[in-house]
């Protein structure tokens, strides 16, 4: 059987002296290896486990009901909201009502830009949707994000140097590797025709496709929310309001 990966967190009542050790001494003996351990928000503790035999991480979770001083809180398959938290020590904050949505402020934009990274890797269609104000670091994350996951990135329409509404790609940039990246209001309200044509096309393409103001974008187009894979939200404060009447209102003389 191959090695597969699990992610176990459990909750501490009281963090007596060796707690960690007995844990990793029974981890020892059922020959399950940690391969990363991190504190998880406060009195919680999250491990990445690698094993080849499924049923001792079953054995691993009935023994540890009985361990005193701990409670399992997860014991599964590691989603990519476990690998990020062992890694930086928290949880994304995530949309109670739309789980597909995940909230960032300024001051997280590393865990951004790791979860970015990791999302970037999957192959296939994919459509993200990033929400935010001017200037708070949308693009740089992307950017940064393409650079994590080793992948090229080209820009479809952008406000980040100079206004770019582009009209036709090179073979090479129209590869499903790339990571496109698009504005959606750029793309929507101030484009052409042509521009119209190549983003269906590349819409179409099994890529990585990012779109900043996703909902401008819904909004102008015939693409809908049920369209997108992540939404993404970055704000400079928790309590930010992300508003686009500023953003739009310059477009729209055009």
């Amino acid at each position: 059987m191959e090695f597969k990966q699990w992610y176990m967190e459990y909750k501490i009542h009281k963090n007596r002296p060796g707690l960690l050790g007995d844990i990793a001494s029974l981890l020892g003996m059922l020959e399950v290896n940690i391969l990363t351990i991190n504190g998880v928000e406060n009195r919680t503790r999250g491990m990445l486990l690698q094993t080849n035999d499924d049923e001792k991480i079953e054995i691993l979770g009935r023994m540890l009901q009985k361990v005193d001083n701990i409670t399992v809180l997860k014991l599964r398959e590691p989603k990519l909201v476990d690998i990020l938290a062992v890694r930086h020590g928290r949880y994304i904050e995530r949309d109670s009502d739309d789980r597909k949505t995940f909230r960032f402020t300024r001051d997280e934009l590393g865990l951004l830009v790791d979860f970015l990274g990791e999302v970037f890797k999957r192959e296939g269609n994919q459509v993200i949707g990033l929400r935010g104000m001017p200037r708070v670091g949308k693009t740089e994350s992307i950017i940064a994000g393409s650079v994590c996951s080793n992948k090229r990135w080209t820009f479809v329409s952008s406000t980040l140097l100079r206004q770019t509404v582009r009209s036709q790609l090179s073979e090479e940039e129209m590869t499903p590797n790339n990571i496109f990246i698009i504005d959606g209001i750029v793309s929507t309200i101030r484009s052409n025709e042509k521009h119209h044509a190549l983003l269906q096309e590349i819409m179409a393409m099994p890529s990585t496709k990012v779109i900043e103001h996703p909902d401008i974008f819904v909004r102008e187009s015939a693409f809908e929310y049920s369209d997108f894979d992540y939404i993404i939200e970055l704000r400079n404060t928790p309590d930010e309001e992300i508003s686009y009447e500023s953003l739009t209102m310059g477009f729209n003389d055009f």
